[in-house]
């Protein structure tokens, strides 16, 4: 996961907060995806897909931190 390494946090940062709260107006879509898998609602391919389009740069920001602790660690 080089490829993963090379990108700047600032930017996973960046990219991970602005999907979280897309679109801002009326609610979040990762608010309205959650509350429906939740509910039990989250059928739709569309919905299912939303929500993972609005987790993947978070999943990524967790992976990134992850890495960079892991390597930090083993130099010390």
């Amino acid at each position: 996961m080089r490829w993963l390494d090379r990108i700047p946090f600032y930017l996973v940062i960046l990219v991970a907060a602005w999907m979280a709260v897309a679109p801002i107006s009326p609610e979040p879509h990762l608010v309205e995806k959650v509350r429906m898998l939740a509910q039990g609602t989250l059928t739709q391919p569309i919905d299912i897909f939303d929500l993972l389009f609005h987790t993947v740069p978070m999943v990524l920001l967790v992976l990134k931190a992850w890495r960079f602790m892991k390597t930090r660690v083993s130099k010390e």
